[in-house]
């Protein structure tokens, strides 16, 4: 979403420092959030601002591709809600016609333009920017962070990425979202690109954004800490 407008030494240890807990971090397997497999344990619902679209009018799911026509405004999300977790996947912006989009976790209230949750930025040329909607709070940098004020949408925080790592429209892109209690972290492509700690922890649901602009996503799995 468009509301608006090297990584530190101290910023790479605590990642690291977090990667390795993570690696010792007993998981379930990784699950397709489409495929066969998570038909018992995920289950996706639209929602759309008009009223009488259908999911169908707005998102094609095929086996291969989840493909969002971008109008009208809305999201798929999961019924479920989701805490903690590793959420990967795959979008690209069709070749010369690069838009808007995003990953939206832990939200939580009524469907609505646009819930309480924490967004992971997928907007063209800002790709791996937070944006904590509806009050959703988080806390990084001061010098990346922003808060706004917006009567339609309540309290937005947004906190810049420390770098670009977007490829070309037409490409493929790869994220990965770790969630872990207040620390979430985003990594494009490999890369790094964001860390917010002492955010809101919730159990909430996980949301792809339709904004106005044709987006394609592949991969979308999701990996969960065991219970102890």
């Amino acid at each position: 979403m468009n509301f608006l407008y090297s990584a530190s030494a101290s910023m790479f240890t605590a990642c690291l420092a977090s990667s390795l807990l993570l690696a010792a971090e007993p998981k379930t397997p990784a699950v397709d959030m489409f495929g066969p497999e998570a038909a018992k344990t995920v289950t996706w619902t639209a929602f759309s601002e008009d009223k009488a679209a259908k999911q169908d009018d707005v998102w094609q799911i095929g086996p291969e591709l989840i493909l969002c026509k971008g109008t009208p405004r809305g999201y798929l999300r999961t019924v479920e809600d989701f805490t903690d977790f590793t959420l990967e996947l795959d979008w690209r912006w069709p070749k010369d016609r690069p838009g808007k989009g995003g990953v939206l976790i832990r939200t939580t209230g009524d469907d609505k333009i646009w819930p309480k949750s924490l967004e992971a930025q997928i907007n063209a040329g800002d790709a791996g920017d937070f944006w904590g909607l509806g009050g959703y709070r988080l806390a990084g940098p001061a010098e990346r962070m922003k808060t706004l004020e917006s009567e339609q949408f309540g309290t937005l925080t947004n906190l810049k990425k420390n770098e670009s790592c977007e490829r070309e429209p037409g490409e493929w892109n790869h994220y990965e979202i770790v969630a872990r209690g207040g620390e979430v972290t985003l990594k494009i492509n490999g890369r790094l690109v964001n860390k917010t700690t002492s955010s809101d922890v919730a159990a909430g649901k996980i949301c792809l954004t339709s904004e106005g602009s044709e987006i394609h996503f592949r991969n979308v799995k999701i990996t969960v800490p065991n219970k102890p």
